[in-house]
């Protein structure tokens, strides 16, 4: 009777086991059906929210760029200005680096193109300003039409035209000079009256004999006289004058606090610039073509010539410090005031 007991109990206990195991087994199916639905369900969703995200409040946000060939290497932004979330993107283009500084003091600028040394300065007065990637290097040609000049030493005594007294043509020349034992000013004469254009033009007139150009006004006087010579490999002779790699001309540079706020369309930003600086290289045509079409002030087909000599690049801030911090040593040595006076600190390139 005992025995029987204990059986039936135990066939009783393992009936009621199985069956509660049973429903939990039903009741984790039933859950996990219910994630894997989510799972499924969810991206749809999300697309469908962003599709229809609310137009109006998407942030307005402009890209400055500059007329001339600082622009030339962000045209492609023109005809497909990136796709950054939250934000609606414009594309426009400012005249010349004074107005571009003074919208990024103002705060206007968010986003925009600079040379070195103007970005250096405007950081030194306690703007928070960040250097995102240099966008353009050294691109200079010291052209002749002297028949007697067929190296360095032969500047001697001679005039040169530079356009643009105190900036990054005039002290890299200036270094290059001296690495050559010759004195700025007193062996070699600078001339400063002319801008680009006018020295291009001068120079097929033969009104000037020789002149330091940058792209593509160098392809420009080329093309209109075809016997002006190449002095000597500016960008050559600044690595044997001490520079660091080849010389920064054209930064990309952002607002600190909208950066450190936005750092994912920052990101954005960078690699739709990279991408059209490598557009660029690729179709020097197109992106001549675009240049006449978005009004940089600059004819197509010299654009298109001049893209193979340009120096467009993309290199990210951390990258790109040593070489900047040698041209500013430049600065510094010529007039330390027109970046502050001392050399930017961390802070000034974006990671």
């Amino acid at each position: 009777m005992f025995l029987a007991c204990v059986y039936t109990w135990k066939y009783s206990f393992q009936n009621y086991t199985f069956l509660v195991t049973i429903r939990i087994m039903k009741t984790v199916i039933k859950k996990m059906i219910i994630v894997l639905q989510f799972i499924l369900i969810m991206p749809f969703f999300l697309h469908a929210r962003g599709a229809n995200e609310d137009p109006s409040k998407q942030r307005d946000l402009t890209i400055y760029g500059l007329k001339g060939p600082s622009g030339v290497g962000i045209i492609r932004l023109f005809e497909e200005p990136p796709q950054i979330r939250g934000f609606n993107v414009n594309i426009e283009t400012l005249a010349q680096s004074n107005l571009m500084a003074a919208a990024i003091i103002s705060g206007e600028a968010k986003v925009g193109i600079l040379p070195p040394d103007a970005a250096a300065k405007i950081a030194s007065s306690g703007r928070d300003i960040r250097v995102a990637a240099i966008i353009g290097t050294g691109m200079l040609s010291l052209l002749t039409a002297d028949p007697a000049v067929r190296g360095m030493a032969d500047l001697k005594g001679k005039t040169v035209e530079v356009a643009g007294q105190g900036v990054t043509p005039d002290y890299v020349f200036q270094r290059i000079l001296r690495s050559n034992s010759l004195a700025p000013g007193a062996d070699v004469a600078f001339g400063y009256s002319l801008a680009y254009p006018e020295i291009a033009q001068s120079l097929i007139a033969g009104r000037v004999q020789n002149a330091l150009l940058p792209e593509p006004f160098a392809t420009m006087a080329r093309l209109g006289k075809p016997d002006l010579r190449s002095v000597t490999d500016v960008q050559e002779e600044w690595v044997k004058a001490g520079g660091e790699g080849n010389f920064p001309m054209t930064l990309l540079v952002v607002d600190g606090a909208f950066a450190t706020a936005n750092p994912g369309a920052v990101g954005d930003i960078m690699n739709a610039v990279k991408n059209s600086i490598e557009w660029v290289k690729e179709n020097p045509a197109g992106a001549g073509a675009l240049v006449e079409k978005h009004n940089l002030g600059l004819r197509g087909p010299v654009v298109a010539a001049a893209i193979p000599r340009s120096n467009y690049v993309f290199i990210p801030a951390p990258e790109g410090r040593a070489s900047l911090e040698a041209l500013y040593r430049v600065f510094l040595e010529n007039s330390p005031v027109s970046i502050g006076g001392v050399l930017p600190g961390d802070r000034f390139y974006w990671k």
